[in-house]
């Protein structure tokens, strides 16, 4: 599967999981303090690292997170951990996030998701919140054996090359691609155009080409739609062919987007 080329085995990440609940389907850490990007977030000293914890039954896991990291969370907690679920599965992208967080002498922030939420994600793209974040490079600290989220997390990227190529000529860079499947979740933001930097996009893409090379060139390689010229960094394909894939392969909600 593509998504194990950037399986991390980082001690320090490690660490910090350590702290937590072990019931995880998929744990990953995602951001400026994992991948070095240009612009502002370049000259941060101690970034703050960014965490995504997947859960089966988010109600149990609030539940022994409550009672191993009772500060972590806001006022909530009082309410109990059906309420933080509650909170967590009816609200904004399904994520509930504690930031701030002091964590093994480093600053984090760390959002729990339902497994269920997530796959549903990554195959609809219902809001393409935390399964835009998976079409970039992010270091995956855990994982377990669900065979149902490993094939959506694989067909997340799938989906992502069908519906980047649409916006691409016949004949495109490879920096070009990365740069449009790194935009996806971005594009109808309100954020792009007040309040997030206007370069945020080629700020991700342009310092870890490399890292997203390795995210998505057996993809590419074996994808029938494009021919991936990987010595030159070209690549070309049918956009009538992609066009008729598309159909089938990327999520109907975002092809309307388009």
């Amino acid at each position: 599967m593509a998504v194990q080329a950037l399986q991390s085995s980082g001690v320090g990440l490690r660490r910090i999981l350590a702290h937590f609940p072990e019931d995880l389907s998929l744990a990953f850490a995602y951001g400026s303090a994992v991948y070095r990007q240009a612009g502002p977030s370049a000259h941060q000293e101690n970034p703050m690292l960014d965490l995504v914890f997947t859960v089966d039954d988010p109600v149990a896991w609030h539940e022994k997170n409550l009672k191993k990291n009772w500060s972590h969370y806001s006022f909530l907690k009082l309410l109990g951990p059906r309420i933080i679920s509650l909170v967590q599965n009816n609200y904004g992208a399904g994520v509930y996030f504690n930031p701030l967080i002091m964590c093994d002498g480093k600053l984090i922030k760390y959002g729990v998701i339902s497994t269920g939420t997530l796959i549903d994600d990554l195959l609809n793209w219902n809001n393409l919140y935390i399964a835009g974040r998976l079409q970039k490079p992010v270091k995956i600290v855990s994982m377990n054996e669900n065979v149902v989220l490993r094939s959506a997390l694989d067909k997340n990227l799938k989906s992502a090359v069908t519906t980047a190529c649409l916006m691409l000529p016949e004949s495109f860079s490879e920096e070009d691609l990365f740069i449009e499947i790194a935009g996806l979740s971005y594009s109808g933001d309100f954020r792009m155009v007040i309040g997030e930097e206007k370069a945020k996009v080629l700020n991700i893409v342009k310092p870890n080409v490399a890292h997203f090379r390795e995210l998505y060139g057996n993809i590419l390689q074996e994808d029938p739609q494009v021919v991936y010229k990987m010595q030159q960094g070209r690549l070309e394909g049918s956009r009538q062919s992609s066009d008729r894939q598309a159909s089938v392969r990327a999520p109907k909600v975002f092809l309307l987007l388009v």
